[in-house]
């Protein structure tokens, strides 16, 4: 071997992040490996030596020292064996020099065959081991290829792939883009390595906001939620262990830089960064922002909750295609039913008129019924009679005959007063 392809082999160790050790190890069983194709096959050939200065090697084969020798290709006589080895005794191995003079062209190409795999298998160790611990964190690449969907991305020491399926909508990639994505996975295969990154997770929120807000990074500041709608919309809920930093302020930044670097990388994605509250109805109300709450209330179990706004800002509490809603909703992990004032005074009115349709109830009782949480008719029926008068307050036979209405309405055995026709009222 030519000092000139023990260099080559040393510049490829160095573009391919290969520890020159395992090529040295590679070329070593290359040599083996050749060398047995060029020897008795029987030969136990076991070692191979290189000077990585002149880049000569010489190739050894062990040989057991006999008396009389029987099989040539496994046994020496002791007086050649002293050739070798002045040390050598009968009954006791000896290695040989059995370099090959000259390989031939099976030899030299398996030879190869060997290194090339060799390269693949460090190769694809080296990426698993230095990514598969790296799962969650954020890498910078470039884009180097776009095909059916998906892209491949340099990140450094590695070809990563950004699948379809992974991509945040209606981003489009192409040769030399500077992208940033979060390693979502790394799958090892009997082939290579293969390290999966994603720009749809709401992880890739939390860590550009890690990257660019400081207080973030040194926990001065809490993302305490993420709700994302990759490439339309995220929401995002911090707060302050310091009592003295704005936590909203923090991650916005003097004239929203900070919040605008993150947009930037998200290709305009909008982000909306909500106060979080342990007080859940707070949290939700805030939750629903940029649209303004006039009232929220919350279910017994705290998690369902009716929030009113004015009507003007009714479709941007819902967002478009109830997007708003739908995040504000993952985010709290509160079901967000939104009304308008104009409505929720149409239902009152409708309920008011519903509940004054029973017989003996005057509209102080209507009161009654809807201060204690009773706005229909199944409502008075759940409730029963121990509950409408000890919950509800009415007294018990107005109570029996409330239920026993309210029972035959259910069952559609009788029709509301409120719901009958001019002609049917008469009648």
């Amino acid at each position: 071997m030519s000092k000139e392809t023990w260099d080559l082999i040393r510049r490829i160790a160095n573009e391919r992040n290969i520890s020159i050790e395992i090529l040295e190890e590679a070329v070593q069983s290359a040599l083996i490996s050749a060398s047995k194709k060029m020897v008795d096959p029987e030969m136990e050939v076991v070692r191979a030596d290189i000077d990585p200065k002149t880049g000569d090697y010489r190739v050894f084969a062990r040989k057991m020292v006999v008396d009389h020798v029987e099989n040539y290709a496994l046994e020496i006589s002791l007086p050649e064996a002293r050739l070798y080895d002045v040390k050598a005794r009968i009954g006791e191995p000896i290695e040989i020099d059995v370099t090959p003079t000259d390989f031939g062209r099976i030899a030299a190409q398996n030879a190869k065959q060997v290194i090339t795999q060799r390269i693949r298998e460090a190769e694809r160790e080296m990426v698993f081991e230095r990514y598969s611990n790296r799962i969650g964190e954020l890498v910078s690449g470039t884009v180097q290829q776009y095909e059916r969907g998906n892209v491949i991305v340099d990140i450094g020491y590695a070809e990563a792939l950004l699948p379809f399926n992974e991509q945040s909508r209606g981003e489009r990639y192409h040769y030399g883009d500077r992208i940033r994505a979060v390693i979502l996975d790394v799958n090892q295969s009997s082939r290579d390595a293969q390290v999966i990154l994603s720009r749809k997770t709401p992880d890739l929120v939390r860590k550009l906001f890690e990257q660019e807000v400081s207080e973030v990074r040194d926990g001065t500041v809490v993302i305490r939620g993420i709700a994302r709608e990759p490439g339309k919309r995220s929401k995002i809920a911090v707060m302050s262990t310091n009592l003295d930093v704005d936590p909203v302020g923090a991650c916005v930044g003097m004239k929203g830089s900070r919040v605008q670097m993150v947009v930037q990388e998200l290709k305009g994605e909008r982000i909306d960064i909500i106060p979080f509250s342990q007080d859940k109805a707070k949290f939700v109300m805030n939750s629903l922002k940029p649209a303004e709450v006039e009232s929220v209330e919350l279910d017994s179990a705290g998690k369902r909750a009716t929030l009113v706004v004015k009507d003007d800002q009714l479709s941007l509490a819902i967002g478009k295609g109830g997007l708003n809603a739908k995040l504000a909703s993952e985010l709290t992990g509160v079901q967000v039913d939104i009304v308008s004032v104009s409505e929720l005074e149409a239902s009152e009115r409708e309920t008011r008129a519903m509940l004054a349709s029973l017989p003996g109830v005057d509209h102080e009782t209507v009161e009654t019924l809807m201060s204690a949480g009773v706005f229909s008719y199944d409502d008075i029926v759940e409730y029963g009679l121990e509950g409408l008068t000890e919950t509800a307050g009415l007294q018990p036979e107005m109570a029996a005959h409330v239920l026993d209405a309210a029972k035959s309405f259910v069952e559609g055995k009788e029709t509301p007063a409120y719901l009958k026709s001019d002609g049917e009222a008469e009648n």
